[in-house]
């Protein structure tokens, strides 16, 4: 090693040692802060010094005659050996670069915000989000061959989600760790700020309770305190999940629905659908995952909103002209759209259920009513789910589904002028496709089954007018891989029956093993590649691929941090200003 590249080592480590000592400034540095977004500003001081001890400016004034609001200074927090400087929902309504600086004795500890305006006339009234949760290159390129066909070497036709004017690769790590999960992903979306893994709407400071760190104000909130739009949260999943929880939460940890329903409350989105009905329920309530006698549906009414719980009550309140909905159509996720249309899932006990194509209609139906424009932020998540649980046909069934809904606000958005679509994932999943099956080649195994290069010929699949397949088990059908995964056993072919589980709960405690009502003579075992706590395939690190059209859907080029979404969206639609 040369002596300037040792010199730099040492010089880095000393920075890092210092800062790991020094203070801690939330937000952390290279923050993006939106002109005139609420956030709590809070300042870590190890060794609990006392106030008078401490000092704490910004661009060399005292921060709380630039920020405002009432300090809060609590010596050991929590009983732990820090101090906390609190200035709790402060602002900065000028753009420009600030230089925080917290010193307490000899430690000096500093970072830097660049806090951004909009322009005074925004450029779309109306922004609608896609977010297919877990959305890989594979899956767009699986979902593509199924439901437009490929032959020699060219597809039938485009997807939605491909076939648009801009594109940008996203970069999807958080705070505090290589690999995002879906709640600091889509933190990042919804506020513009990077927070760690489980956080929703929070950055993750020392504090012990899950409500007590520092917020920071998200998308959702801001377009309903000051923008005057409406606002909508529609998901497959269970409308507490991390994707669409993200759009009003704030809480360290993502597991909180109780609390989560109750931020849905407080902010009041005009239009919210999906999954997870008992946690709005009281807990005297037959199923009820609540700890306390509030029922959130009977809250929401007297709100005035409509309650759906089945497609034709949402199609009715639409008819009915109603601009406010709560729809909980399952107990847990809303079928995904290979159960839903072919196998049938959970039918039996919730047979009326709709699929994110007709809610993304009757959500744009709802919304579009307010002159002012709306926010409609729609997530495909099971995706996602399926992805995690090696279960890939379902997992695309849904990209396909994704869209479907897709081209439902295309179509809206065609007629105007006025809405920017941005199609994006919140990470990705190690997943591709390596060839195809074909059980007509010699052997039993998934091994001998397998044809790759010149062997690699292209499945039959005969999709539907809405491009989903109606069979996938083929004789010849796609070699679809996942990268992590635990120990399990494999034959290469769909699963009809329900959702594959590819581990279950082993003799250790925490640990799990394969599945063995999957092991057969087909089949072949598996040594996991992940710790044995882990009963599912894990999120990537990835780039992934975000595809945008409509006004202000230009400044999507080049790579991007998953922060960027946000400044886009509140940039086109002059959020800075209203």
């Amino acid at each position: 090693m040369r002596l300037g590249s040792i010199l730099l080592s040492t010089f880095l480590a000393i920075c890092v040692s210092q800062f790991a000592l020094g203070q801690t400034i939330y937000p952390l540095n290279r923050a993006e802060i939106l002109a005139g977004s609420k956030f709590d500003f809070k300042v870590e001081f190890p060794g609990s010094p006392a106030l008078g001890a401490i000092s704490v400016t910004i661009n060399g004034v005292d921060a709380v005659k630039i920020l405002g609001g009432k300090l809060d200074y609590v010596e050991k927090e929590d009983a732990q050996d820090y101090s906390a400087y609190f200035l709790r929902g402060v602002d900065i309504k000028k753009a420009g670069v600030y230089k925080v600086v917290a010193k307490a004795g000899e430690k000096t500890s500093a970072v830097s915000w660049e806090v951004f305006g909009t322009p005074k006339r925004a450029v779309a009234k109306n922004v609608i989000l896609f977010v297919g949760d877990g959305l890989s290159v594979a899956h767009r390129t699986a979902a593509r061959i199924m439901a437009k066909g490929l032959v020699e070497g060219r597809y039938g036709g485009e997807l939605v989600i491909d076939n648009m004017p801009h594109m940008a690769l996203v970069s999807t790590s958080g705070s505090d760790a290589v690999v995002t999960d879906s709640a600091n992903a889509m933190s990042a979306y919804s506020t513009g700020h990077k927070t760690c893994v489980n956080a929703l709407g929070v950055y993750c400071s020392r504090a012990k309770g899950n409500l007590s760190h520092p917020k920071v104000e998200t998308i959702g909130e801001i377009v309903k305190r000051k923008g005057g739009l409406s606002l909508g949260v529609i998901t497959n999943t269970e409308i507490e999940d991390a994707t669409p929880a993200g759009v009003v939460a704030h809480t360290r940890r993502r597991s909180d629905y109780n609390d989560i329903v109750k931020m849905f409350f407080d902010t009041k989105p005009d239009v919210i659908m999906g999954g997870g009905s008992p946690n709005f329920l009281p807990k005297s309530t037959p199923g009820s995952k609540r700890s306390d006698d509030d029922n959130y549906i009977e809250k929401f009414k007297a709100e005035g909103y409509a309650f759906a719980s089945t497609a034709t009550e949402m199609r009715q309140a639409a008819t009915d002209g109603k601009t406010k909905l709560l729809g909980l159509f399952n107990t847990s996720n809303v079928d995904g759209a290979y159960d839903l249309k072919f196998h049938k899932g959970s039918t039996s006990r919730f047979p009326d259920q709709p699929d994110l194509v007709d809610q993304t209609k009757i959500a744009i139906d709802m919304l579009s009513k307010n002159d002012k424009g709306f926010v409609l932020m729609v997530e495909s998540g099971r995706i996602d789910k399926y992805a995690h649980s090696l279960d890939w046909e379902r997992s695309v069934y849904d990209t396909i589904l994704l869209d479907n809904a897709v081209k439902a606000a295309k179509d809206f958005a065609d007629k105007r002028n006025d809405t920017l679509i941005i199609v994006v994932p919140d990470h990705a999943h190690m997943v591709g496709i390596i060839g195809t099956y074909d059980d007509d080649l010699p052997g039993v195994t998934p091994r001998e089954k397998l044809g790759v290069y010149e062997k690699s010929k292209f499945p039959q699949y005969q999709p539907d007018k809405n491009g989903y397949p109606e069979a996938v088990d083929l004789k010849q059908r796609l070699a679809f891989t996942f990268g992590s995964y635990p120990d399990h056993c494999f034959d290469a072919r769909p699963h009809p029956d329900g959702e594959f589980v590819p581990a279950v709960a082993g003799p250790g405690k925490g640990s799990y093993v394969a599945n063995e009502t999957a092991c057969t003579n087909t089949s072949v075992r598996v040594t996991g590649n992940l710790p044995v706590e882990a009963n599912t395939g894990v999120h990537a690190a990835d780039d992934v691929i975000l595809t945008a059209m409509g006004p202000g859907s230009e400044a999507f080029h080049g790579r991007i941090d998953n922060t960027r979404v946000f400044r886009v969206m509140a940039t086109a639609l002059g959020l800075a200003t209203k």
